[in-house]
């Protein structure tokens, strides 16, 4: 299995940016799949996460600002993050569940860097 995140920067309080992870060699369709943070010093926290169905959650930090999406075709997962706020700062990682039902995140992508200037 392979996640690849793109799409981090740097960018200004205000401003978007959206971030892609490519799977390949996963169910990616049937299973669940997320997007998780973590700032330097502070634990990785789970950001979104999206069903097979297309439901999905988010932290109560980044509701009505970040967008998860999936395109099963082609096995990729999506964040839009508008409104962004310097506490956004962080390394994005995505996720992959092991488990069809639950969130299980088992297998991660390397991270991609996401700076929010004032």
């Amino acid at each position: 299995v392979q996640l690849v995140e793109s799409g981090g920067g740097l960018v200004q309080a205000g401003g978007s940016l959206k971030l892609s992870c490519a799977a390949s060699g996963y169910i990616f369709s049937s299973k669940q799949m997320g997007w998780h943070r973590q700032a330097p010093g502070k634990d990785r926290e789970l950001v979104s996460k999206i069903k097979s169905d297309g439901s999905t959650t988010y932290a109560d930090s980044v509701k009505g600002r970040f967008t998860i999406s999936r395109d099963n075709i082609k096995n990729t997962l999506y964040l839009q993050m508008n409104s962004l706020k310097t506490e956004d700062t962080a390394v994005y990682y995505c996720a992959a569940s092991s488990s069809t039902l639950y969130y299980i995140p088992m297998y991660w992508g390397q991270g991609t860097q996401v700076t929010v200037s004032s």
